[in-house]
């Protein structure tokens, strides 16, 4: 498939959620002392997106530990549309050493997240136990337990064999994430990509944060702000609600999925967080907050009858 006139806009989304990460980072909303190397000066943002970053954050952090305490760590992690997520170093940090994670984004990407790593000390020094890197071309990495690849993830061809150059072991528990990417694909497309993982892991799990409910008055202004910004939702289909998010792992193949909007998620963040983080900046725009979390969720996809416990209960 040849390049699409959005592609550089979708590519610049990942500098915004980056950005709006560190200003939620540096107000102390939670900690990563790597994010910034990739981002210098994030101006502040409006405390309702400092707070909706904190939801999104978190609520994708409790289901990777629930994930990786249901597998003692003995899985892989692909993170599809990975930008520039800094999981790898902070699961180091925690002595979660699991067995393999593999960002994935457009070359273009991956070619910047490479360049700061190889100029930052910091973030090298923590990949394959002290700066053993073995870069491919500009666009990837391969060292240890971690690796970057660069591909257009609508060329399911050039993914899958990229991720078998990074040696996935399709018989390892395997979780996949996505943030914000499907619904930039078209949907068919995505499909194939949720019907070759259900059909090739023995044990997966995909945790989607995503957009939903957008055909009312609401969505609709932030379908057209993203128009605007020429990122045409090519997936948005499957963002109409809970049951569409849902449905869209059950057409695949998927033993099962659960969907949470992100009033439930934040919701199920222990008290004591919530308070925590709720004294850091005065919420004004309460209506406005609560809008933005009715319109964005968290869906899990499961095969496996063990990785159904990938969720908010209990």
């Amino acid at each position: 498939m040849s390049r699409v006139p959005n592609d550089e806009a979708v590519q610049l989304t990942n500098d915004d959620a980056t950005e709006c990460k560190q200003s939620a980072v540096q107000l102390g909303y939670w900690q990563d002392p790597y994010l910034f190397h990739f981002v210098r000066g994030a101006q502040r943002k409006p405390p309702e997106i400092n707070r909706g970053y904190f939801a999104r954050k978190r609520g994708i952090e409790i289901l990777v530990e629930k994930f990786l305490k249901l597998t003692d760590s003995n899985c892989q992690i692909v993170n599809l549309g990975a930008g520039f997520d800094t999981l790898f170093w902070r699961l180091h940090d925690d002595g979660k050493s699991v067995t393999k994670i593999i960002d994935v984004d457009f070359p273009s990407v991956t070619a910047r997240k490479c360049h700061v790593i190889k100029r930052n000390k910091a973030l090298l020094d923590k990949i394959n136990g002290g700066g053993n890197a073995a870069f491919s071309g500009a666009t990837g990495l391969h060292a240890g337990n971690y690796h970057i690849v660069g591909v257009d993830l609508r060329q399911r061809s050039e993914l899958i064999t990229n991720l078998e150059n990074c040696g996935i072991d399709f018989s390892l528990p395997t979780l996949f994430l996505a943030e914000c990417v499907l619904v930039y694909i078209e949907s068919p497309l995505v499909d194939e990509i949720l019907k070759w993982i259900s059909s090739n892991f023995d044990s997966v799990a995909f945790i989607n944060y995503e957009q939903i409910n957008m055909n009312d008055r609401f969505g609709e202004v932030m379908k057209q702000n993203l128009r605007l910004r020429q990122c045409s939702l090519s997936g948005v289909s499957a963002c109409q609600n809970l049951d569409s998010q849902r449905q869209r792992f059950s057409n695949n193949d998927w033993e099962g999925s659960q969907a949470w909007d992100m009033v439930e998620v934040y919701e199920s963040i222990p008290g004591a967080e919530r308070q925590r983080i709720e004294k850091i900046e005065f919420l004004d725009e309460q209506e406005l907050l609560i809008q933005l979390f009715q319109h964005y969720c968290i869906c899990v996809g499961w095969k496996g009858a063990k990785l159904s416990q990938v969720n908010y209960d209990g």
